[in-house]
């Protein structure tokens, strides 16, 4: 018979002294505290491979970053992953990859390619050369990131001028050199799927919190980076509203979501789980920080919808099931915070129409509600 095992409890863990060698405490269900010698206390989940059998651990974070109930919690969401008959550490490095991806292709291959120009001085900086050293990411077709390193050297460039070092802009036309990105348009599905996509979020074997934030962003019609980086004091329960600060909007404008019934009660049940954060929804491996703005993306792929569906099409959806239904578009422009040519009316309207915008997000998550299966 296996031998009973005593959860661990704070006092416990924060009383634990170091020795010579490493040494383990255990929680139970597979989830371990490993004391170093250098003072240092790690939890891990300790698990056998869903095939192979063959031992593993992850390690889920440092004591007292991580505490002992964000821990347990992470470590039920594991072990629900090995009982499906799928081995965390896979996913684990799947993430990563995803997550390095995203770096590689923003502000490090911005960063780079500048560099690679500014070696030169200011004053050798010319369209010539510049247009050399960016023919490669135009032959991967990185158009994007392209642009987005001829509008920074040009802010370089302007600066130079102001400040006296060059007389003029040698690479003020430089962008002309190359073809504009295309947008595309974001994958997102079709309203008659909206009942197939809720069945599917409500089965798929997700972080509790990762399920919520993904509801979240369908009802509020929030960016991925908006939802994501949802703060507990930007939430008026007294107004139901989730007031975003200017900062943390697109079009650098405070925008006010009116929250429905089924968002309040959404809100309630995770104030549960991070209630005592800052952010609504926590980074899990740093708690103190909040989800990446791509752990939708990759939970909603893992749910069968890679090339399908992305969190932000679920804007799209929204917005084409609203239009549908013969809602104002000014109202549902309004509610996708989306710019507006004369930035005075657009304040303004966006004011006028809170009340109106509060009934139909309402309408719209009843619409959710009837829809799930």
């Amino acid at each position: 018979m296996a031998k009973a095992i005593t959860p661990l409890n704070v006092t416990q863990i924060k009383n634990a002294k170091p020795k010579t060698t490493d040494y383990v405490l255990s929680d139970g269900d597979g989830l371990y505290l490993i004391v170093r010698p250098s003072g240092t206390k790690n939890f891990q989940f300790k698990y056998s491979h869903p095939v192979t059998k063959k031992r593993l651990s992850i390690s889920l974070g440092a004591f007292p970053d991580l505490g002992l109930a964000d821990a347990r919690e992470k470590t039920r969401g594991l072990r629900k992953q090995v009982t499906s008959g799928v081995d965390p550490s896979s996913t684990k490095r799947e993430q990563k990859t995803a997550e390095m991806t995203r770096l590689a292709t923003t502000l490090r291959s911005v960063a780079e390619s500048w560099i690679d120009i500014k070696r030169t001085r200011v004053t050798e900086v010319n369209a010539p050369e510049t247009i050399k050293i960016l023919n490669p990411l135009r032959a991967k077709g990185s158009l994007e990131t392209v642009k987005r390193i001829c509008q920074r050297l040009n802010e370089i460039m302007i600066c130079a001028t102001n400040i006296g070092l060059i007389t003029h802009n040698p690479i003020a036309g430089v962008k002309a050199a190359f073809p504009l990105p295309q947008k595309k348009s974001q994958p997102t599905i079709e309203p008659s799927e909206l009942p197939s996509f809720l069945q599917a979020l409500r089965l798929a074997n997700l972080y509790t919190p990762t399920r919520c934030l993904i509801e979240f962003q369908l009802h509020t019609m929030a960016r991925p980076s908006e939802a994501a980086g949802a703060l507990w004091c930007e939430v008026n329960w007294e107004e139901k509203t989730w007031e975003i600060s200017a900062d943390r909007m697109k079009m650098r404008r405070k925008h006010i979501v009116p929250l429905s019934n089924q968002m309040i009660s959404l809100l309630k049940y995770m104030h549960k789980y991070s209630g005592h954060r800052q952010h609504i929804f926590p980074n899990v491996k740093k708690p103190l920080e909040h989800m990446s703005p791509q752990t939708a993306n990759m939970a909603i792929r893992r749910m069968g919808y890679e090339r399908k569906l992305v969190a932000h099409g679920l804007r799209s959806l929204a917005s084409t099931i609203l239009n549908e239904n013969e809602f104002n578009p000014d109202w549902i422009e309004a509610a996708l915070a989306h710019a507006d040519e004369n930035t005075i009316r657009g304040t303004y309207n966006r004011a006028l129409y809170l009340e109106q915008r509060r009934e139909m997000m309402q309408w719209w998550s009843d619409h959710i509600k009837s829809a799930e299966r």
